[in-house]
């Protein structure tokens, strides 16, 4: 064997020993979550504002929400205590990545997001297309907004906003800067209902105490997950799955929206919650 053939041998055979460092690392860092929670003690959940899921009191600075009561309740399955960590929704996938944070609730599985990090495939709770509408405003069906003298108001450039403007072709379609502007110019008349996605109108209702929120047929329900670190070891996301199942089939889940909703001043009971079953009744 010549210089360049002992040279290429090596060269293979050092690839190959760094190949299988790698994998070892890999498969030491990704093992895991599950272990490590367990280890530590604590389960860190990405906090991020968006109410009903996270909110920030911007007086004592706790963090309550949906999301914050299922972290504690799966924290307190787990045996271990809930760490709330704060980030942005855009931040929250690197946060997994970097182990910044454990799991991210209420985050969608979009295809984007699925080529970066894992997701229970059982969803934790569902949300529908619905609309905030004045006294007197009854939309059992889109059809009964569809007419040129209903003045619909949504945020420009929002997947509601796509939505309405081809399901509502004859209504009036308002559209505003962002969701503030859009429930400002509800409460000031401006608009006779606006739309959004049921839990940001029932947020919007609590504020205001004006309107109703209404779920129109047929139902647009829409799965929302949590978002968890890709690894080897899937054992954190199967158990979180398994956790999801036996919530929402047992009622827990729902359970959890009504807590929070009455933080709110608000009757659960009225309003649309975040099962599919009850949203599609």
């Amino acid at each position: 064997m010549n210089v360049l053939s002992r040279f290429a041998a090596f060269r293979r055979g050092f690839l190959v020993c760094l190949t299988c460092l790698g994998l070892l690392a890999g498969t030491s860092s990704h093992a895991q979550t599950l272990q490590k929670v367990k280890q530590t003690g604590e389960l860190r959940i990405g906090v991020a504002s968006g109410d009903p899921w996270y909110y920030r009191d911007p007086v004592s600075g706790q963090w309550s929400g949906v999301g914050v009561l299922v972290g504690e309740q799966i924290a307190k399955n787990l045996g271990v205590k809930m760490v709330p960590v704060e980030t942005t929704w855009g931040n929250s996938v690197a946060g997994l990545q970097s182990g910044q944070i454990d799991v991210m609730f209420v985050l969608d599985a979009t295809e984007e997001r699925k080529r970066a990090i894992d997701f229970p495939t059982t969803p934790l709770l569902w949300y529908a297309q619905g609309i905030l509408a004045k006294e007197g405003l009854v939309a059992k069906n889109w059809e009964d907004l569809n007419k040129p003298n209903v003045r619909v108001g949504v945020a420009l450039g929002t997947a509601t906003d796509r939505d309405l403007t081809k399901r509502l072709p004859n209504a009036k379609i308002e559209r505003f800067t962002n969701t503030d502007e859009t429930v400002a110019a509800f409460n000031a008349g401006r608009v006779d209902a606006i739309g959004f996605y049921h839990s940001v109108l029932v947020i919007a209702y609590s504020k205001i105490k004006k309107g109703s929120v209404q779920i129109p047929q047929p139902v647009v329900a829409i799965p929302t997950s949590a978002g968890v670190r890709r690894e080897q070891d899937a054992s954190f996301r199967d158990m979180l799955d398994e956790q999801f199942k036996k919530m929402y089939a047992s009622g827990q889940t729902q359970a959890l929206y009504a807590q929070y909703l009455k933080t709110k001043g608000l009757d659960p009971d009225k309003l649309p919650g975040v099962t599919k079953e009850t949203l599609e009744k």
